[in-house]
């Protein structure tokens, strides 16, 4: 679990992740970026989903919890892209 930066990088985020773009179906993990709020429990911190839809400047992610399907709008800053074994 993400619980603090190294000193030089505290207070700073990086440009390329705030503005990177999905598209529907794209599979990320959440990876909570520490200089930035995050509006959700930590518990979501390294969960895996599937991009829905944008929604202003968020994303709309389905993460399976427990065997349900939860829906959450998350600033892509926070998001990872997962690429699977096929080509990029």
């Amino acid at each position: 679990m993400l619980k603090h930066k190294r000193q030089r990088d505290k207070g700073k985020f990086s440009f390329t992740r705030f503005f990177q773009k999905f598209s529907p179906g794209d599979k990320v993990a959440v990876v909570r970026e520490l200089s930035q709020t995050f509006g959700y429990s930590k518990r979501l911190q390294g969960r895996t989903g599937v991009v829905l839809e944008k929604r202003g400047a968020a994303y709309h992610i389905e993460i399976a919890d427990l065997g349900k399907k939860k829906k959450y709008l998350i600033r892509p800053i926070h998001l990872k892209k997962i690429y699977s074994g096929e080509a990029k």
